[in-house]
This record gives structure tokens, C-alpha cells and sequence, in this order.
């Protein structure tokens, strides 16, 4: 056989992969081959973000993070992974590598562009003591009964391949039960995904509260001023009826996708954003408006370390949050809509500062006003049951858990993380995992409320 017709054969079957793969990549891969290149910079952007933080944050056996980035894509189990001391590398079939490193206190960064802010910031760690929860980290108030029905909900979740990680319930301000799937424990930080958009918006309280920034004036940003922008205000950016465009599907090439696994600042891209509709008016969920609040923040208080500081001093030390890491972007800004890790325990504390009306530890953090319009309807045209950053059971023209009482609100994330707050029955819910499909929080939360 000559060299002529070699080559002709494997050009031949060169060609009938290609054809395979168009006609099959978006059934099995999750994407078309017309989005290979955007596809494959998503892969290897989160691969080496999420395995980074996964691995160096929560702990995890490299096994564990291929199986939960697979159940965004099928492609993800193609990755090339690779492990240093303090950083990952990713490649999808020899292409795209990323990198994403970590560093301590800080977690995990993609490796883009100028990182100079974030090798420059320098981390105080929380101090820790013996006390009861909340102050502390002991816990001495454990319901037997409530305890052994969450331990069964959480080993009856895990049969049914809903992963859930992490189940603890406060009750009267008592941490009454707790339950953790395998490899977890009550130091584990965890990826809370967009619950971190609920804590945002408590760092952006807790400025208020301090007299640190005005939140009424407009326009937000200055490069907004002389466009249709400039009527854009903190409550509508708040309330996710900014009237930006923003696309928050979670594609390769989106705004959203580009935003946390490819650009250097995570909130250049929302910020350039143009008016779609009048601000107010309509809810459109953005990832990239809870980052225009980080950006905000980040401005006013002074940079990278002066950001860190605050949240350090002004958020994890008087709640007693020891084991929570909230991550920058490559540009030193906290990545607010979506990079917060942190223990079942520490997403407890927060929402229980929420439940107390701003107070936690003999500590006023936010104002009882500024947590009461957290938790108020919207006066969008389609979507009220959202307030700061919160999601509400009430507000529609029905309950979105009907389940469960009509005060509720709750911090909610990617993979079904959940932070519910009960005030009418004294009660926070803590659910962490990696649930692919839906999770049935309504019922499930309502067996764990008291006379259930």
C-alpha cells in the first residue's frame, strides 16, 4: 500500500470522526462542534478552577472532583487534570490548558493576566475559640430525635444519587442537628455557588449599617452616567431588575460562562453591559449584577486587601466564621455571585443572622430596616419573590415552596445549595450537596421544622 493511499485513508476516516462528532457532540458532550473552541475554554477554564479549589479548599480526592465536574458535561471527563503543590492544570484533549492557582486564605484563582493584587493581599486568619455555636465551636445541644430523622434524610437523599454533603438545622438559636456524607465534616468549607450572592449583599448591609457608603446615589458607576445606565440604582441592582443585558445561560460563549472561567475581572463584562429594559421593571437573574455589587464595594473601600480586611473584620470574626474562604478574581475583586466556601456551620451563622433581624454574638452587623427590605417583594412585573439578593416564598401569586410558611427566604445555589430562614418558626436549614436534578427542599425542610 502506497503513501498516497494511507493518506487517503486517514483523511477518510479523519473525516468520518468529524462527521461523528457533529452529529453526535450535543447529545453526548453537551455542546455542538461550531462551539468547540468556546466549549473548550469553558472546560478548561472551570476544570482547573473548580479542581483547584476543590482539591485545596474542601479536600477532595482528585476522583471525586472529575465526577462532579462531569455532571455539568459528559465532555468534562475527557480533562486532562494536573496537580501541583498550589495550583492545577487543565487540558481538554491536549487543548486549552488553564491554570488556576491557589493561595492560602484566598483559594483559588485562574491563572490570567496581571495577579499582582492577589500575591500582594496578606490574610489574617480568624481566631477561633471553645464556645458554644454560634461564638464558638462546640455544641452541646443536640435533639436525639431531630438528629437521628436528619441523619436518615441525609443517608435517603444519598441513595436516591442526590449527594447531598452537609444537613444541619438551628433551632431557638440552638444547633439541634447535623449530619455529613462521606469525606465531610463540620470544618468542611463547601461551594455555596450562588448563596455567596445572599452574603454580598450582607457585606454591602454591613457598609450601610457603618455609615461606609451611600447606596441611594446614582449613577452606581461612572460609566454610566451619560447613557440610558445612569437611572440604574443599588436597589435594582439588588433586586436583579437592573434592566442590563446580561445572559446567564450556562453555554459555552455566554456572558455568564466567559465571566467566571475566562476573564481576568468578573465584572468588566457586566459593567460594559447595555440597557435592555427600563431599571425596575422586569427580575432578570444576573450572576453579573451581584459582581457589579463586589466591583462597587471594591471601589469604595479601597482595593483588594482593604476588601479582604473589611470582610475579615466586619463579617467572619464577630459571626465566629473560622472555616469560609470567599475567592477573588484574577484582578483581586471577590468574585461575589458565585466563589464562597464555607462550612455547614458557617452558612448556618449567616443565616442566623438574618433570622436575629442583623444581630448575632451580642453583635448589631445590619440594621433590622436594612434586613427587613432584604426580605421584601420586589416590584418588578414578573418576578416579586426575590428581595436583596434573598429568595422569598411569598410575594407570586403562589408560595414557591408550598410547603413550607409564607415568611420564609433563603439563600439558594448551583447543585441545590440551600439556606433556608424560618422567622415565624425560629428556624435555619443548612443543605449542601451536588444534586444534578431537582432536590425536594420543600419537603424535605418541612419535616425538619418544629411539631413536624
Amino acid at each position: 500500500m502506497n503513501v498516497k493511499k494511507i493518506s487517503l485513508i486517514l483523511l477518510g476516516g479523519v473525516a468520518a470522526l468529524l462527521l461523528v462528532a457533529a452529529l453526535l457532540a450535543p447529545r453526548l458532550l453537551g455542546f455542538s462542534v461550531a462551539q468547540l473552541d468556546d466549549a473548550v475554554r469553558v472546560a478548561t477554564g472551570m476544570g482547573a478552577k473548580l479542581a483547584c479549589s476543590g482539591r485545596f479548599i474542601s479536600g477532595f480526592e482528585p476522583s471525586r472532583i472529575v465526577e462532579d465536574l462531569a455532571s455539568y458535561s459528559p465532555a468534562n471527563h475527557l480533562l486532562e487534570l494536573e496537580y501541583g503543590d498550589d495550583r492545577v492544570s487543565a487540558t481538554l484533549l491536549g487543548m486549552g490548558r488553564t491554570s488556576a492557582i491557589y493561595r492560602e486564605g484566598l483559594g483559588c484563582a485562574l491563572d490570567i493576566g496581571d495577579t499582582g493584587p492577589l500575591d500582594r493581599v496578606r490574610v489574617t486568619p480568624v481566631e477561633t475559640n471553645g464556645e458554644e455555636w454560634p461564638l464558638g465551636s462546640s455544641v452541646s445541644s443536640i435533639d436525639p430525635v431531630l438528629q437521628e430523622r436528619v441523619e436518615a434524610m441525609l443517608a435517603a437523599d444519598n441513595r436516591a444519587g442526590l449527594q447531598t454533603r452537609a444537613l444541619l438545622v438551628v433551632q431557638g438559636g440552638r444547633l439541634v442537628a447535623e449530619a455529613y456524607g462521606p469525606g465531610i465534616d463540620a470544618q468542611t468549607p463547601l461551594l455555596g455557588w450562588s448563596m455567596g450572592k445572599s452574603l454580598t449583599a450582607i457585606m454591602l448591609g454591613r457598609l450601610e449599617h457603618l455609615g461606609l457608603a451611600d447606596t441611594t446615589a446614582t449613577p452606581v458607576f461612572s460609566q454610566w452616567q451619560d447613557d440610558e445606565r445612569a437611572g440604574i440604582t443599588m436597589e435594582d441592582l439588588l433586586q436583579m431588575s437592573s434592566g442590563l443585558a446580561f445572559d446567564e445561560t450556562y453555554a459555552p460563549g455566554s456572558d455568564a460562562t466567559e465571566m467566571l472561567f475566562n476573564a481576568h475581572s468578573a465584572s468588566d463584562l457586566p459593567l460594559a453591559s447595555p440597557a435592555a429594559l427600563d431599571p425596575g421593571s422586569h427580575f432578570s437573574y444576573s450572576s453579573g449584577t451581584t459582581n457589579l455589587i463586589a466591583r462597587w464595594m471594591h471601589d469604595r473601600l479601597g482595593g483588594a486587601q482593604a476588601n479582604l480586611d473589611f470582610f475579615r473584620n466586619e463579617i467572619l470574626q464577630p459571626l465566629g466564621m473560622a472555616h469560609t474562604v470567599f475567592e477573588m478574581d484574577p484582578s483581586g475583586v471577590f468574585v461575589g455571585s458565585s466563589y464562597i466556601y464555607a462550612s455547614a456551620r458557617d452558612w448556618a451563622r449567616l443565616g442566623q443572622l438574618m433570622l436575629n433581624r442583623g444581630e448575632l454574638n451580642g453583635q448589631r452587623l445590619l440594621s433590622e430596616d436594612w434586613v427587613a427590605r432584604a426580605a421584601t417583594p420586589n416590584g418588578s412585573d414578573n418576578e416579586p419573590r426575590y428581595g436583596y439578593q434573598f429568595w422569598l416564598n411569598r410575594g407570586g401569586a403562589s408560595p414557591r415552596y408550598p410547603q413550607l410558611p409564607d415568611d420564609v427566604f433563603l439563600m439558594q445555589g448551583n447543585r441545590r445549595q440551600r439556606v433556608m430562614i424560618s422567622p415565624s418558626t425560629d428556624t435555619v436549614v443548612v443543605r449542601l450537596g451536588w444534586s444534578a436534578s431537582r432536590y425536594p427542599t420543600g419537603e424535605n425542610f418541612a419535616r425538619l421544622l418544629p411539631g413536624s
